[in-house]
């Protein structure tokens, strides 16, 4: 099993949002590094840390599984989409997608002040280099399990 930080903003999709579905396509990525990550190394069963972004208090607000192998996202052939790609046709694509299961909502994120705080302990998390602005990016196990020793007793969960 691989582990994995993907952001959303709540306003556009939320750990709420997804917790109501069950589980949602993972649609709009367009930056080439992110799309490399869900083509070549997502795998069902990977665990996701699911960070709220651009957000008052933005953070991780609670645990997504990797749901499906990577598949061509299909708002890149949607002129109407914001995510339309017209150099992507449906014989090359250019952007994959996986979809993504909820497993659990934390009570309250675990904020990335909370994670700077012991950045020290995370070094190589790419969360907290300067300048990172990726939206799906790798997490090492050890990283995995020190942020979740940081949330808050969850209520509800899925498993």
């Amino acid at each position: 099993m691989r582990y994995w930080l993907m952001k959303s903003e709540p306003d556009e999709f939320s750990i709420h949002d997804l917790e109501r579905v069950g589980t949602e396509p993972w649609t709009g990525v367009r930056n080439y590094q992110a799309r490399n990550f869900m083509r070549d190394g997502m795998k069902p069963g990977d665990r996701i840390l699911f960070y709220h972004s651009n957000t008052k208090v933005p953070g991780v607000a609670g645990i997504a599984e990797v749901a499906s192998t990577a598949y061509p996202d299909p708002t890149q052939f949607d002129p109407r989409s914001d995510y339309h790609d017209p150099k992507a046709t449906r014989e090359e694509p250019r952007w994959m997608m996986v979809d993504v299961s909820f497993v659990e909502k934390f009570d309250d994120v675990v904020s990335l002040e909370e994670i700077k705080s012991i950045a020290d302990e995370l070094d190589e998390f790419a969360l907290v280099r300067r300048g990172n602005r990726l939206s799906v990016m790798p997490v090492a196990e050890r990283h995995y399990k020190r942020i979740l020793a940081l949330k808050p007793k969850s209520k509800r969960s899925k498993r």
